[in-house]
């Protein structure tokens, strides 16, 4: 059976039919998804039972899995999967639900937030690969935003006013915006704020979008007041119904998106007594936005 993909949303958010994961790809299937990702920029397939060896197997069809590292607040005594794999649950080490005062607990709020995978890296994401292996009975559907109909919708003025703009991404400012403010020197420096592009270029399609995120918290060369509030008023233009998706989970099903494309947020659930076991890989992006900026 060959893959079929049926869009959910014209060309925004697409349902992949025909494939299982858990088996090796052909050449012509990673192809295939390649193309989906590429003109959907959110994709979902159904009832896909990976364990965590073949949710790695799967993901590196796509290029190199940026280690779960850096970008967190668990200690590496406390991971409760392997360093491939970003554990985005509400579990602790001993896959017990986190307390809610857990540091753990408090720092993954922030993903409530619009954002964008590992932009507080100088090394953006590429894709990110999200399996459900268990979820609450209610909330917790992630919500997609296409940043490519969003930056389309702007008028000629303002596409020519960010056209060149430059943002700084850090943990510390999206953390700080709920309140999250107790870092470690060491978390301090891990979390050393970085340069990204406002206005992206798909290399493939060549379709530009807005990268925006929770962690950007400035624009080099504006004031704060004003950099803030126009980051703000872009955010609330991209993130209107018109340009969303919203996934709601079922367990077992994998969604892949395309961070140069799309942000995403989870949508609040009841984390201090229902488990939301879910894994995510991610890949590499292949550089800085920024021409010049180079990785630690």
């Amino acid at each position: 059976m060959s893959i079929a993909i049926a869009p959910l949303n014209d060309n925004f958010a697409g349902e992949v039919r025909g494939i299982d994961l858990c088996e090796p790809l052909s050449r012509s299937d990673i192809e295939a998804i390649e193309a989906g990702m590429d003109r959907y920029a959110v994709l979902i397939f159904h009832d896909q039972r990976l364990n965590d060896d073949q949710q790695v197997a799967f993901s590196r069809n796509f290029g190199e899995i940026e280690l779960a590292i850096g970008g967190n607040v668990t200690k590496p005594e406390d991971r409760r999967l392997a360093v491939e794999l970003a554990d985005v649950s509400n579990l602790s080490e001993t896959n017990n639900v986190l307390a809610p005062d857990d540091r753990r607990s408090l720092f993954n709020i922030g993903n409530q937030l619009w954002h964008s995978d590992s932009s507080y890296r100088v090394v953006p994401a590429k894709y990110s690969l999200l399996s459900a292996r268990q979820i609450p009975k209610t909330g917790g559907n992630t919500e997609f935003a296409d940043m490519r109909a969003a930056y389309d919708a702007l008028d000629d003025e303002t596409k020519a006013e960010i056209e060149d703009l430059i943002c700084v991404h850090s943990l510390l400012y999206s953390r700080g915006i709920l309140g999250f403010t107790d870092f470690t020197e060491e978390e301090q420096r891990a979390f050393t704020p970085v340069r990204q592009r406002l206005v992206r270029c798909h290399p493939v399609t060549g379709r530009k979008s807005l990268f925006l995120s929770s962690h950007a918290g400035t624009i080099e060369g504006w004031l704060m007041p004003e950099a803030r509030s126009l980051l703000r008023d872009l955010t609330e233009h991209a993130t209107q119904a018109a340009f969303l998706h919203v996934h709601q989970w079922e367990q077992y099903d994998f969604v892949m998106w395309d961070n140069r494309q799309t942000v995403h947020r989870v949508r609040r659930f009841r984390s201090t007594d229902e488990v939301r076991d879910m894994r995510r890989t991610t890949i590499q992006g292949d550089g800085p936005t920024v021409s010049g900026d180079a990785p630690p």
